[in-house]
């Protein structure tokens, strides 16, 4: 099944329209890069959908396995290369927060790493993980 997203750039600006659903979200260039970073950047939304991909994979594969979830929640840091300009590394940290046993939460790690963003990244792009169990605790 495919998916059509269209792309209406303005300015530097590019308005995304999500064929089926209407949904409309704004990509603009970060400010190291010529633009105002006044929304996400396109390799903002690539680091974001690895995060969201992952989560939402966790969250399918507890309701199939009857799983218990309370909250799951992620935390994605994008670091840029120079020459080519590309996303080099992605740092991933994914808290689930579950009574559920030992076994089941490397289950839910597993299937996290099984997400088609990560698996289209595929050894291009570093992706350094932890997955925490409990609510996310941040400095």
């Amino acid at each position: 099944m495919g998916v059509k997203i269209a792309g209406i750039l303005s300015g530097l600006d590019v308005r995304l329209v999500h064929g089926p659903s209407g949904a409309e979200i704004r990509t603009t260039p970060p400010v190291d890069n010529g633009g105002d970073g006044s929304a996400f950047s396109p390799t903002d939304l690539c680091a974001a959908s690895l995060g969201a991909c992952a989560v939402t994979i966790v969250a399918l594969f507890a309701r199939r396995n009857e799983i218990p979830l309370r909250h799951v929640e992620f935390e994605v840091e994008k670091e840029m290369s120079a020459a080519p300009r590309r996303i080099e590394r992605l740092t991933l940290v994914i808290w689930i927060d579950s009574d559920c046993s030992d076994e089941d939460f490397r289950r839910l790690v597993g299937a996290a790493k099984t997400c088609p963003v990560r698996l289209t990244l595929g050894d291009r792009v570093e992706i350094v993980e932890t997955y925490q169990r409990g609510p996310a605790h941040r400095p």
